[in-house]
C-alpha cells in the first residue's frame, strides 16, 4: 500500500481531499500531512457536500482547528449551489427557495441571487384547516435543497409548490448523501433525507451539484486549468467520494478512517472499487523522505 501511495506523489496530481475533521475533531496526523503535500508541490483542495457554511465561513472552521486554508481552496455544496445557477445564467429577476441552512444564503447572496426561505422558514407551521390553500411565490425560479436541521412541513409543502406549479422552476440538491457526520459520536441522517421527501412529494429526480455529480469536478478543472488525469480524489466514502472521482475521470484514494470500512470496500455486494486505498491519510507521512 505504501507503494501505491508513493506512486501519488510521483505523479503531478492536484489532490482533492476531504477527510479531515469527523464533527469539530480534527484526524490526527492531518496538519502534519497537509504540511509535507504541499512541501512536496501538491495543490490542495478542499471540497465537502455539507452545505450548511460557505466557503468563507468553513475558512474560519479551518482556523479554528489551526490550518491554514484559503478561501479559492474550498469548494463546498452550497458555493456550487450557487456557481451552478451562475453558470446557466439563471435570471437575476427570478428567485431562489432554500431548503437548507446559512451556507446556501450566503453564497447566493454573493453571486447577486434573490432568496427567501432557508433557517427563517424552520419556526413556521401550517394551520390546516377547512379550505385552506397556501399561497407561494410565484417568481420562485429555482428550490435549492440542501442539509437542514430545521426541516418541517411547511419548507416542504412550500417547495413542492414551487416546483409544480411554477412553470420551468429548477429542482436543485447540493447532495443526497443518506448520512453525515454531525458529532463523532455516531453517523446522521443526511441531506438525501431532506432531498428525498421533495423527490416524493414532486415526482421529479433533482439535478445534484455536490458529489457525486461530475459539475464541482469541472469547475475544479476548469478553474485551475488542470487535467482531469491530474487530480486524485481522497475520500472516505464510496458513494460519494469515490464515485465522484470516477465520475470525473480521476484517480481515487479511499481512506478508512470514516464512513467505509474494510469489510464494506471487500464485500462481494460493492461495485465501487478505488484505485488505491490506505487506513488513513497521514499513512502519506510515511513517505516523508521520498523524492519526488
Amino acid at each position: 500500500m505504501l507503494m501505491s501511495l508513493l506512486t501519488l506523489l510521483r505523479l503531478s496530481f492536484l489532490t482533492v481531499m476531504v477527510i479531515i475533521w469527523k464533527g469539530d475533531k480534527l484526524i490526527d496526523g492531518v496538519p502534519e500531512t497537509l504540511d509535507m503535500l504541499r512541501s512536496k508541490g501538491k495543490r490542495l483542495v478542499f471540497v465537502t457536500n455539507n452545505s450548511t457554511k460557505s466557503r468563507k465561513q468553513y475558512g474560519k472552521k479551518f482556523e479554528t482547528l489551526g490550518l491554514t486554508v484559503t478561501e479559492e481552496e474550498i469548494f463546498a455544496s452550497s458555493f456550487a449551489a450557487a456557481a451552478y445557477l451562475k453558470s446557466i445564467d439563471f435570471p437575476k429577476d427570478k428567485k431562489v427557495y432554500v431548503v437548507g441552512e446559512d451556507g446556501i444564503l450566503k453564497e447566493l447572496e454573493l453571486a447577486g441571487f434573490q432568496y427567501l426561505g432557508g433557517p427563517e422558514d424552520g419556526g413556521k407551521k401550517i394551520e390546516l384547516k377547512p379550505g385552506f390553500l397556501m399561497e407561494h411565490d410565484k417568481d420562485v425560479g429555482a428550490v435549492v435543497v440542501g442539509f437542514d436541521r430545521y426541516f418541517n412541513y411547511y419548507k416542504v409543502q412550500y417547495g413542492t409548490l414551487c416546483i409544480r406549479e411554477n412553470p420551468g422552476c429548477l429542482f436543485i440538491a447540493t447532495n443526497r448523501d443518506a448520512v453525515t457526520h454531525l458529532t463523532d459520536a455516531q453517523e446522521w441522517a443526511g441531506g438525501g433525507s431532506m432531498v428525498g421527501a421533495f423527490v416524493g412529494s414532486t415526482q421529479r429526480e433533482p439535478l445534484v451539484v455536490g458529489k457525486p455529480s461530475t459539475f464541482m469536478m469541472d469547475y475544479l478543472a476548469n478553474k485551475f486549468g488542470i487535467q482531469k488525469s491530474q487530480i486524485c480524489m481522497v475520500g472516505d466514502r464510496l458513494d460519494t467520494d469515490i464515485l465522484f472521482g470516477q465520475n470525473g475521470g480521476c484517480k481515487t484514494l479511499l481512506v478508512l478512517s470514516g464512513v467505509t470500512s474494510l469489510s464494506m470496500l471487500q464485500s462481494p455486494n460493492n461495485s465501487i472499487q478505488p484505485d488505491f486505498y490506505t487506513n488513513k491519510i497521514s499513512d502519506f507521512l510515511s513517505l516523508k523522505a521520498a523524492a519526488v
